[in-house]
């Protein structure tokens, strides 16, 4: 039977096995238990996931370049661009030094690391020198320059997003400036665009594969019992984060007329293959793809996502002032005021350009903690052995701020079809399923273009 309205088959019905998010889920437990039962087994595991996210970073430098290119190229005025981005800045300052003292305030309520009486001298600096190495070579002029690429084409071979998104609307920016000349170049791009996504939903496939590895290797590694022994921490971490994400972007979520909840609903696919893989990278391709079916337009989330990957870190900075001050609890150094405003200050600017995959937030720590004095560097050895644990919850709430971050800018800017994100998020028939990612934004918006042009 063919639908009426589009003159196409209605979508097979997927069974139970067959949706993404159940094989990530069982994937997942799998690889738990044989990390926990077996744990030199489950860390030989660690190539699968290794490799899975390698496969998704593969395909990242094309789909952003596609998506922002042709986005911008479609605009009729070229301010937007920068409205466009002004507003996702703002809305990044705003809610990531919001994250910043949330986790400074929850640290001074619940105090996780009171009581543990640890002596500075005692710890071993020698675990945490390669982070605080690392941490030392990333300074914000570096960071800034390294926007730039060595050359046009270089951004594609190393896979850095930012200077990826910095070659996308500068070629963007020229499409749009040529205007008619450009169409056939932006037909190409465009119709390059369906290959692409194809390879997307190809590569998701391996997704179960990838979580169970890379859980296998982390519960194999770590084991289960190193959570134990810091529980207060990561407990307080991860009630922190969902306090963060129901309370503050559930306000902002239902200021701008949706549900966080929904939202948290919508993106369950690429939350659980965050969670599995611990990094927030593997699930920026499918991402992007949903926030278009979800009404946001192609322009805003090709500027917000990629840019929020690097400046809209709000598992992150929840982080590392919990982990700050975690820190000096157990070694009992008092933080005076001034060393607290300093604390929060640095971590403001080294939490921007920490990218979303695994460790980048403890070497991000180990920056802040390099320019604060008052606490021990060596102090990040304490929470070493769980910091795996902690970065998925990171990268989950990076995700989500993202996610939000997105239809935000997009309402702001009136480039938000409500009734079709009120569509998606109730389940309707704009939450194609995420292995079916053939971009089917792409012509309606093109059509529309020329017949505007």
């Amino acid at each position: 039977m063919f639908d009426i309205q589009s003159g196409t088959p209605p979508a097979k019905k997927q069974r139970f096995h067959q949706i993404l998010y159940v094989q990530v889920i069982f994937a997942i437990v799998v690889g738990i238990l044989l990390g926990h039962y077996a744990p030199s087994l489950g860390e030989s595991m660690k190539p699968l996931g290794d490799g899975f996210i390698k496969l998704v970073k593969m395909i990242i430098a094309p789909v952003i370049f596609l998506t922002v290119t042709t986005g911008i190229a479609a605009m009729s005025d070229l301010k937007k661009v920068g409205r466009v981005t002004g507003k996702a800045m703002l809305y990044f300052m705003t809610f990531s030094t919001l994250a910043l003292i949330i986790g400074m305030l929850v640290s001074h309520l619940i105090q996780p690391g009171a009581g543990m009486h640890i002596d500075p001298a005692t710890l071993d600096k020698g675990t945490v020198a390669t982070y605080v190495s690392k941490a030392h070579a990333s300074t914000i002029s570096g960071f800034l320059m390294n926007i730039i690429p060595t050359t046009i084409f270089s951004p594609f071979v190393s896979g850095d997003i930012l200077q990826v998104l910095f070659v996308a609307i500068l070629f963007g920016i020229a499409l749009a400036i040529i205007g008619e000349r450009a169409r056939p170049v932006l037909d190409l791009l465009t119709a390059l665009a369906s290959p692409v996504f194809k390879v997307v939903e190809i590569l998701m496939k391996a997704a179960p594969i990838g979580a169970f590895g890379a859980m296998a290797f982390t519960i194999g590694k770590y084991g289960i019992e190193s959570v134990l022994n810091l529980a207060m921490l990561v407990g307080t971490f991860y009630a922190t984060a969902v306090l963060f994400v129901v309370v503050v972007l559930g306000a902002v979520a239902r200021y701008n007329g949706f549900s966080i909840l929904k939202l948290v609903r919508y993106i369950r696919e690429e939350l659980l293959l965050v969670l599995g893989t611990s990094s927030s990278e593997a699930a920026l391709p499918t991402l992007m793809q949903k926030m278009e079916r979800a009404g946001c337009s192609k322009s805003v989330v090709g500027l917000v996502i990629p840019t929020g990957y690097s400046f809209n870190l709000d598992g992150t900075n929840i982080y590392m002032t919990m982990a700050a001050l975690f820190i000096a609890q157990a070694c009992d150094i008092p933080l005076s005021l001034g060393d607290q405003i300093l604390l929060l200050l640095v971590a403001m600017l080294s939490s921007k350009g920490a990218a979303g995959v695994t460790g980048a937030g403890f070497i991000t720590l180990a920056a802040t903690l390099s320019v604060v004095p008052s606490v021990p560097v060596a102090g990040m050895a304490l929470i070493l052995g769980v910091d795996r644990f902690m970065s998925e919850c990171r990268a989950l709430t990076n995700l989500v701020g993202n996610a939000t971050a997105s239809v935000v800018v997009a309402r702001w800017e009136g480039e938000l079809d409500k009734h079709q994100l009120d569509l998606a998020l109730a389940g309707g028939t704009a939450t194609a399923d995420a292995n079916a990612l053939t971009p089917l934004h792409l012509a309606p918006e093109t059509e529309v273009t020329r017949a505007a042009a």
